[in-house]
């Protein structure tokens, strides 16, 4: 079906209430950069049960989660109000803007997250000392802001006629999700040219690895045209996982292959073995330990029942939104994040589902890895070339006929919220491709070049405490206190109470869960 018809499938009332979710990570650091070793303060709750405040792989990591939006300014509005909350109860401590981490400590002494003692909360903290023995702790510092999409129901039906199609939604909706994800997949490099905010980082990061960066200064390093070290071989890639061929064709497909990683054994983790007497490295020796290890840019995604695995999740109820992991804090930005960036992901990620995807073969795969860490290494260098077909074309390019693609998209959406704004964002973008110092990873090294003396570390730190002192003085009731407050401690109890329900061995708990039997789902139509 044309991407046009697809679009006018769509009314105002549906464009008008896409809805959307924010998960946005941060370390805890001392006022002077170092990273804070202190446990996740009490006052926020617990990191096992609070909704909207957990955390990450390290107690110093916080993510900080919103409830789902059909607003943009209510989606960034609650995701601000959990930030002063936060600021108001870590004592000196502040929340590092940036993707690339602050000065680190060695891997031993990262203090990996901490849930209770329940057989749920230690298996996600050994699922983590899984983490730390697989890629080290420094690695899984790296923080970023992961963006959840989805249609409001009302969308579907009409799509689905729109197309002549018939049989159950769901199905019809899994294949629009799964066509969305392998666009996203080939477009994706986009994002990190326009967004991508991490081309430096503290040595500290890369002590005794091989990093393949170039100095900027004493204890600086950095790629001069690197738009997303984060996304980079030095960030979230795993020379495992590159064996893993996942395919994006369907849902089938899809848990097939995540559901082999899960359940084979893997001889590099073989070695390290599951315990030492009574304490334990890792939940299993498979490829993956559990789903969330996968280092994808972009998953499918279905809210799982308590005890449930993602991947039955998925095949036993489909796919209900879509998680985009590549986005770098926006260190420009108190919270990470602002209303441009998400009118941009909207109109990106309608886009991608309103457009034919095209199915992916193994030697697409190689290509889209391969055009996403040019991007990520050296997106912003004149002499780029990126891959499409059989083409070579430069990502201002490319790119500017995906912007124009993208028009009929933002006139939609501001004909539904009767504004200008994403029309802006499409030629804000627009400007950014034809002058790369103008996107954030270059501004970034112009910044830290003009007032830092290229140290990242000072970056990071001061743009960190301009931001606590931002958000603290921002209006904040009686009321706002008491709710968050209430929240927190109502989460304390709920740890408390999983904690004393619980009476299984955790061996007995960790081998039931991670049972192929877990795996497996029937669908019911």
């Amino acid at each position: 079906m044309p991407f046009q018809k697809r679009l006018r499938a769509l009314p105002p009332e549906i464009l008008s209430s896409l809805r959307r979710g924010i998960e946005k990570e941060s370390l805890r650091v001392n006022p002077d950069g170092t990273l804070a070793l202190t446990p996740h303060p009490d006052a926020l709750g617990s990191a096992l049960t609070h909704d909207h405040i957990t955390t990450d792989f390290s107690e110093s990591q916080l993510e900080l989660i919103t409830g789902v939006h059909d607003s943009v300014s209510g989606c960034l509005d609650e995701l601000r109000k959990v930030h002063q909350f936060v600021h108001r109860h870590i004592g000196a401590e502040t929340l590092w803007c940036c993707s690339m981490p602050c000065v680190l400590p060695s891997d031993d002494r990262i203090p990996i997250g901490r849930y209770g003692t329940s057989n749920v909360g230690t298996a996600k903290t050994v699922y983590r000392k899984g983490l730390s023995h697989r890629y080290g702790s420094r690695m899984q510092t790296i923080s970023g802001i992961h963006y959840n999409f989805s249609l409001p129901e009302a969308a579907w039906p009409l799509l689905q006629q729109a197309g002549g199609q018939s049989g159950p939604i769901q199905t019809f909706q899994d294949a629009a999700y799964f066509s969305l994800i392998r666009n996203f997949r080939r477009h994706s490099w986009l994002l990190l040219y326009l967004f991508g905010a991490s081309p430096a980082v503290c040595s500290t990061f890369v002590a005794g690895r091989e990093h393949g960066l170039e100095e900027l200064s004493p204890g600086n390093l950095y790629l001069p045209w690197a738009t997303s070290l984060r996304m980079s071989p030095l960030g979230y890639q795993s020379a495992a996982q590159s064996s893993l061929a996942v395919s994006y064709n369907n849902l089938d497909t899809y848990a097939y292959s995540l559901a082999d990683a899960l359940t084979h054994p893997y001889p590099d983790y073989e070695k390290i073995g599951i315990r030492d007497g009574d304490d334990y490295k890792q939940l299993s020796t498979t490829l993956l330990q559990i789903e969330n290890e996968f280092y994808g840019t972009i998953r499918p995604k279905r809210p799982i029942r308590p005890g449930e695995r993602p991947v039955h999740a998925l095949r036993e109820r489909g796919v209900e939104y879509v998680e985009v992991r590549l986005m770098d804090l926006n260190p420009f930005l108190a919270i990470g994040i602002d209303e441009s960036t998400i009118r941009f992901l909207d109109i990106f990620l309608l886009h991608c589902l309103l457009t034919d995807g095209l199915a992916d073969t193994p030697a697409d795969i190689v290509v889209l890895g391969r055009n996403q860490l040019l991007v990520a290494r050296q997106g912003r260098d004149p002499a780029l070339l990126l891959t499409r077909d059989s083409d070579s074309l430069s990502p201002a390019e490319w790119g500017t006929e995906l912007l124009k693609e993208f028009e009929p998209i933002a006139a939609a959406l501001d004909g539904a919220h009767r504004t200008h704004a994403y029309g802006e964002v499409l030629a804000n973008a627009g400007r950014l491709l034809a002058q790369p110092s103008l996107t954030p990873s270059s501004r970034v090294l112009q910044e830290m070049a003009g007032r830092y003396s290229n140290s990242f570390p000072h970056f990071g730190r001061d743009r960190s405490l301009q931001y606590k002192k931002e958000l603290l003085a921002l209006p904040w009731s009686d009321a706002d206190e008491a709710r968050f407050q209430q929240a927190a401690e109502a989460s304390l109890r709920e740890q408390k109470h999983i904690e004393d329900s619980d009476s299984m061995p955790f061996e007995i708990y960790r081998q039931h869960y991670l049972s192929r039997e877990r795996l497996r789902a029937r669908r019911v139509a």
